[in-house]
């Protein structure tokens, strides 16, 4: 009988140990997990003490929630000392960037950021760069090209050499404005010139506020050309010829925030399975066609194949350099 109760005193014990271990394991599971979410989900905060944040902003701008609550959770971090804005894009669509632009222009409100310009930073890509306190270009950086574009082909006469009619039933004459079927109208033309000229309006004056120049001033340079960084120096849209280490030193002297201080990039969201991410892009496309009439202009410098590798769906007007 005693052995029978050593054995079992034995086995209990062992059973606890096995117990403790299962439960460390699982902590240590749990807290790997929860870190590779925070990370994957673009969330900062791996440095602990003071830092900058870098955003990096790359290719086609569109809209993206997450990238905008990212800048506002960094805006309201009391570790977050500024920002840099690392760009290297051609535009995109309006609303996206300006959706963009209040993002940075809220931090910029409460801490400084700098703008450190790539390859190109035109149209929408340079309508975010506005709002930070010192922007900078090399000078051989595409910038400027102010302005808005929207596009509609014109099926009509394709569909009637295949023998192919549309009938289209609207509740109003201006509301199948722009249409693939027909071509547009006199009043449809101005309807939808109004709405360019309007957004084309809050561009200049969103330029005129963050560069601090007079509103006709802005005007007369935004025709949509495209100025190098030698030439927008000179025109006073950035401030200077230089990049990262150039706007470490303009912080370090004029916002007394140290060179030496740590800088963490502000994480793109965690992006979709590959598949998903594709058919989501495709259906926005394919349905905001079908709704609107309206497909988005692509420039001859940015390929299908380059906006469906950034699964990326721009719908209306855009804001987009074209080469």
């Amino acid at each position: 009988m005693s052995l029978d109760a050593d054995l079992l005193l034995d086995r209990l014990r062992l059973k606890r140990r096995l117990l403790w271990w299962r439960v460390g394991a699982i902590g240590l599971l749990a807290g790997v997990l929860l870190l590779s979410a925070r990370i994957g989900a673009g969330g900062h905060g791996i440095v602990s003490g003071p830092h900058l944040v870098r955003l990096r902003v790359d290719g086609v701008i569109a809209e993206n929630r997450q990238r905008l609550d990212e800048i506002d959770r960094a805006a309201d971090d009391s570790s977050v000392k500024g920002m840099i804005l690392a760009i290297d894009s051609p535009g995109g669509s309006v609303s996206g960037g300006e959706s963009l632009h209040d993002a940075i222009a809220r931090f910029a409100a409460k801490k400084p950021v700098v703008v450190t310009m790539g390859g190109v930073a035109a149209s929408a890509g340079y309508m975010i760069a506005v709002p930070a306190a010192r922007i900078y270009a090399s000078n051989a950086t595409l910038t400027g090209s102010i302005g808005v574009i929207l596009q509609s082909p014109d099926l009509s006469g394709l569909l009637g050499k295949i023998g192919v009619s549309v009938d289209e039933l609207v509740s109003g004459p201006l509301k199948g404005q722009p249409s693939v079927v027909k071509p547009l109208s006199p009043e449809g033309r101005a309807m939808l010139q109004g709405v360019v000229t309007d957004l084309f309006d809050q561009f200049v004056a969103m330029v005129a506020s963050g560069r601090h120049m007079d509103e006709a001033r802005v005007r007369a340079l935004a025709d949509g050309r495209p100025y190098t960084g030698h030439q927008a120096l000179g025109l006073g849209l950035i401030d200077a010829i230089g990049g990262e280490r150039e706007a470490r030193i303009w912080l370090a002297q004029n916002r007394s925030i140290p060179q030496s201080m740590a800088v963490e990039p502000l994480r793109p969201p965690h992006r979709q399975g590959w598949l998903r991410g594709r058919i989501g892009s495709l259906a926005s496309g394919l349905g905001a066609a079908a709704m609107t009439g309206a497909l988005d202009t692509l420039p001859s410098g940015i390929s299908m194949k380059v906006l469906s590798a950034q699964g990326v769906a721009l719908d209306g007007a855009v804001s987009l350099w074209q080469p």
